[in-house]
């Protein structure tokens, strides 16, 4: 019997190594997992294990993570391995027009059939995507791997295009980045793939070297993978020696993050939510017992076991739950989760820990009253105490969050001590926005701006 030692996940799993161990050549697969639920599994054995006549009723009678694959269903799990998945290969997001396509995948089938980001999917083999959910959008467009979804897309030069797509298989990337303003590094963790905390890592370096002086880790919807990946990952934030407490059948003790050479600043932003699970719990919790980095968002899904892998005679596999890990100082995560110490309403985690980033690289600047539910059409008028001097130097900028850049504004001088600022174009439903005036006013006395000023902004839904 092969044994494939422990990892936490909730869906996307994969394995770390082999560890072989002895079994009977002429064992029957069900002996095999009653004497593994004995000698392994953490949880309450059932009482009637050994008179118990098939393994599906050995898996019912234990944990929801415990479970039975034949050689195939597995095969069709580990895929997972690689993040590799079928379909068309884009991300949407909801649209006044229908389903907007916020970007696609290298290699995959839209991109490679010439979809872009900001396209809008106004059809679904006919069926008429406005108003319709993601979800609903989704289940239409996704499917088996070699079968055709006809898409009618309305596209930036408001042209209808119809495409007729062939899903296959695509890999998402386990990682993504980008710089965000302010020189704020964005490093998304998609799943703890065997080499997911090198790849951050690596991401990381290389905001770095385009400027990024301080990072934003999103594990938003990140259901967990290899617990080396976890480990490796605590440690590349200061101050986390520890990845885990760790409780066994046979043991209770702390487990070692594994040091990193360069590291995170030990202002780096953390992103969670109730779809957060297993590995991305594991770090979470590490990073808030040790006080190595801010938490934002939701409490995490709450899922604080481990399962192993065992490779069975027959070539099928048991996923039999054999552990329990806590934080590094005992916080419980099992069935609890891990609680940020920045709540956020779901789906603004970026808009403010990027908005908390911005603030504190602009930290003398004063906080002005926030603007909520302004109309898409707002223009912001600044009122300064003394007559201003008009010059060239003024700078005003409106930052809508969770992006790269400043939105295009025209500066109008109204008065002797107002000025109009003016979007370009309208703003974003229901998008947050931060306003910075820079401390480049200048008084008719000669005297320049002590210090720059903020307000907080969202726009009506």
């Amino acid at each position: 019997m092969k044994r494939i030692s422990a990892f936490a996940t909730m869906t996307i799993l994969i394995t770390i190594g082999l560890v072989f161990a002895p079994i009977s050549a002429m064992a029957a697969p069900i002996d095999e997992v009653k004497k593994l639920v004995n000698e392994h599994y953490m949880g309450e054995i059932p009482t009637n294990l050994q008179t118990m006549s098939s393994i599906e009723d050995i898996t019912l009678k234990l944990d929801p993570y415990s479970t039975y694959f034949t050689k195939e269903e597995f095969e069709n799990y580990t895929s997972s391995i690689n993040n590799t998945t079928t379909g068309i290969g884009v991300i949407i997001e909801e649209h006044e027009k229908g389903i907007q396509i916020v970007s696609t995948f290298e290699g995959a089938a839209a991109s490679l059939a010439g979809l872009e980001p900001g396209d809008i999917i106004v059809a679904v083999d006919g069926v008429m995507t406005k108003e319709m959910s993601i979800q609903q959008a989704s289940s239409l467009i996704t499917g088996k791997a070699g079968t055709t979804v006809k898409l009618e897309v309305l596209k930036a030069t408001n042209v209808t295009k119809t495409y007729n797509i062939t899903r296959s298989k695509f890999t998402v990337p386990a990682v993504t980045k980008q710089l965000l303003y302010g020189n704020v590094g964005y490093i998304a963790l998609n799943t703890f793939s065997d080499d997911g905390a090198t790849l951050v890592q690596q991401a990381k370096d290389a905001l770095q070297k385009q400027g990024a002086t301080s990072f934003i880790v999103d594990l938003r919807n990140n259901g967990g993978g290899f617990v080396h990946t976890a480990e490796e990952l605590v440690g590349l934030f200061p101050k986390s020696p520890y990845a885990y407490g760790l409780q066994t059948r046979e043991q209770d003790g702390l487990v070692k993050s594994v040091q990193q050479s360069s590291l995170f600043p030990t202002n780096t932003k953390v992103l969670v939510n109730g779809y957060s699970a297993s590995a991305s719990e594991m770090v979470a919790g590490a990073l808030l017992d040790q006080q190595s980095a801010t938490l934002y968002g939701q409490s995490t899904y709450g899922k604080g076991s481990m399962q192993s892998f065992y490779n069975l005679s027959d070539g099928s596999y048991l996923k039999l739950t054999v552990a329990n890990f806590t934080g590094p100082k005992g916080t419980t995560i099992h069935k609890t989760g891990v609680k940020p110490q920045i709540a956020t309403a779901v789906g603004k985690e970026l808009e403010k820990a990027h908005s908390d980033a911005i603030i504190e690289a602009n930290k003398t600047y004063k906080k002005m009253s926030a603007l909520q539910n302004v109309p898409t059409t707002k223009e912001f008028t600044i009122i300064f105490s003394n007559t201003v001097v008009s010059n060239k130097q003024q700078k005003i900028e409106l930052i809508k969050l969770g992006t790269a850049n400043n939105v295009p504004v025209n500066i109008k001088q109204k008065s002797h001590n107002q000025f109009v600022v003016t979007p370009t174009a309208p703003l974003e439903k229901g998008a947050a926005y931060l306003l910075l005036i820079h401390p480049t006013f200048q008084a008719k006395t000669g005297e320049l701006m002590k210090t720059g000023a903020y307000a907080e902004v969202t726009v009506q839904p």
